[in-house]
């Protein structure tokens, strides 16, 4: 990656990829973390999500459902949040 940037969006980033190649792509975005970079991963892969990020945010519908620590996130917690209907509301 080197980026000379200070934020860099990365989506699927392992998509398809065997384990060795997803393991590298996988130190290459924490490499950047500590070198401050900000980054926004968008990853459908929660195993990967919960390796890598520091906060996440679960949208559902376009809608953020929530945004937390990743620390503090369950899998049970996110997968309440991607099953979120709205029952005041009724459309979801």
């Amino acid at each position: 990656m080197n980026s000379p940037h200070d934020f860099i969006l990365i989506v699927q980033p392992t998509r398809g990829l065997d384990v060795g190649a997803i393991k590298n792509i996988h130190e290459q975005i924490l490499e950047e973390k500590k070198n401050g970079k900000a980054i926004l991963l968008i990853s459908y892969e929660l195993d990967e999500v919960l390796a890598l990020a520091d906060k996440i945010a679960v949208i559902n519908t376009g809608e953020i459902l929530a945004v937390k620590n990743a620390k503090d996130l369950t899998r049970t917690e996110i997968g309440i949040y991607m099953a979120h209907k709205n029952d005041e509301k009724g459309d979801k």
